[in-house]
């Protein structure tokens, strides 16, 4: 297609080498936290030249996905490969500032990802099992040898597994992009309301992981403030849901802590 010019093939490229070091945060190496959907969103977006769509689909996402934690055995949603997908496809398809209705759609967009991230992430973990087995499996003096060998040959492997992931799905979702460009004014119309309720959704499915059977003072607190200094210094709408969201954030892991 016209669209996939040397340009686009570049910027896939990068947002894919990118997004696989990022991805490293979430449980191979550091853990730092980059990895989060509020973090890596606006930083791709960053390097995009749209920091404030990044800022918008991380925030959004972050509330969604804030208590799924890739602890034992348990493999969710990679937040993300969908926050980066997300960004670089709304930052791609509509240079100098996306719209509200590609946002929302590329939010969208990113819960169509969910099912191929916790695939790929599956299988990645198995191989990576197996060698760790082989690992154990060597003779005496060579264990300490093997076990670093499999260490980063398990680092490659989820660096790898992220690549390909972004150099399949992007393709795809700026295809879906340029589609829903061409939709009638009603479905980008109902792009932009689904957006604006998305906080709503996300504070939501926070309360209900949390199991709060009553107010939860943390969390209200959070949200309670950032309101607050919202309305009396007048801030952006982004501004606004950035500043929510981290504070209703916080108050989620202050809550944990505590617990």
């Amino acid at each position: 297609m016209a669209m996939f010019d040397l340009h686009m093939v570049l910027a896939i490229t990068g947002v894919a080498l990118v997004g696989g070091l990022i991805g490293l945060d979430r449980t191979a190496a550091g853990q730092f936290m980059i990895s989060q959907p509020i973090v890596a969103a606006p930083l791709a977006g960053w390097l995009l030249g749209d920091a404030t769509a990044g800022l918008i689909i991380g925030a959004m996402l972050e509330l969604i996905w804030v208590l799924d934690m890739p602890i034992g055995s348990f493999v969710p949603a990679n937040a993300t490969v969908s926050a980066v997908t997300a960004t670089a496809v709304a930052a791609l398809t509509s240079p100098g500032g996306a719209p509200r209705s590609v946002l929302g759609f590329c939010i969208l967009l990113s819960v169509g990802t969910v099912p191929f991230t916790m695939m790929a992430d599956t299988y990645v973990r198995t191989w990576n099992s197996r060698l760790l087995d082989a690992a154990h499996a060597a003779d005496g003096a060579d264990v300490a040898r093997s076990l670093s060998r499999a260490h980063l040959t398990g680092l490659l492997a989820f660096f790898l597994k992220s690549v390909v992931l972004y150099v399949l799905l992007l393709p795809a979702g700026l295809v879906a992009a340029a589609l829903f460009l061409r939709s009638p004014d009603r479905v980008r119309v109902s792009m932009e309301l689904f957006l604006m309720l998305l906080p709503l959704l996300g504070a939501a499915l926070v309360v209900r992981r949390l199991s709060i059977s009553a107010l939860d003072p943390f969390l209200l607190t959070g949200f309670i403030t950032a309101g607050l200094l919202a309305m009396v210094l007048h801030l952006h709408a982004v501004m606004i849901t950035l500043l929510t969201v981290v504070a209703g954030w916080l108050g989620v892991r202050y809550r944990e802590h505590r617990s």
